[in-house]
């Protein structure tokens, strides 16, 4: 989700001789009401090429999730740090997450039938627990990287923030982005940064 840590923490691993091997931020956006101008002309684009997006199925879980995988087997294996995974620990580390699906939330684009990308939106559990204003985490978004593609990303975070919207929720937050990320560009057109985070790393 979207954790937060007690400020004197970086310190206790500079102190003890960590250094910083990555820098993440996440933002907030606090106005659902607002689209991209650019939304309406890639929308369009996109249904002219035959891709469609849908929410996911909750009833066919564990396929649906093979499909979010074979997309994100492709989409992050230039991520820095990215080491891959087998299928089966895929669908065991997100079976955890059904019990606060929201279907709604997590959008799947498809081509001709084939998965092209994938938007993954979950509440905010520990806004709930605080009794915050109604947040979704926009916490994964993954594209094939092809021609056809292209605003396919961008597209999937303005449909999944209408549904956040149309559910009730008034905030949501771009969660954990690498600094180097292209999906800061896409932030930046709703979002301002809220926090940020370091990856602390030492040789042993």
């Amino acid at each position: 989700l979207e954790p937060t840590n007690p400020p004197p923490y970086p310190a206790h691993f500079t102190s003890a001789g960590f250094t910083s091997l990555a820098t993440y931020s996440s933002a907030l956006n606090s106005n659902l009401s607002f689209e991209d101008p650019k939304i309406e002309t890639i929308r369009r684009r996109m249904h002219d090429a035959g891709i469609q997006i849908r929410p996911i199925n909750p009833n066919d879980f564990d396929a649906e999730l093979k499909r979010i995988y074979s997309i994100s087997a492709i989409a992050f294996r230039r991520n820095y740090l990215y080491s891959p995974i087998s299928e089966a620990d895929f669908l065991s580390q997100y079976a955890k997450i059904r019990p606060i699906l929201q279907r709604e939330l997590v959008l799947i684009a498809e081509n001709d039938n084939r998965p092209v990308g994938f938007m993954f939106g979950l509440p905010d559990m520990l806004a709930r627990a605080r009794n915050a204003p109604q947040t979704v985490i926009l916490k994964t978004l993954a594209v094939l990287p092809e021609r056809a593609q292209a605003g396919l990303g961008g597209l999937l975070i303005a449909e999944c923030q209408n549904a956040a919207r149309t559910l009730g929720y008034t905030r949501s937050i771009f969660a954990l982005m690498h600094d180097r990320n292209a999906s800061r560009s896409i932030s930046s057109r709703y979002a301002a940064p809220m926090r940020r985070y370091t990856l602390f790393g030492k040789p042993l």
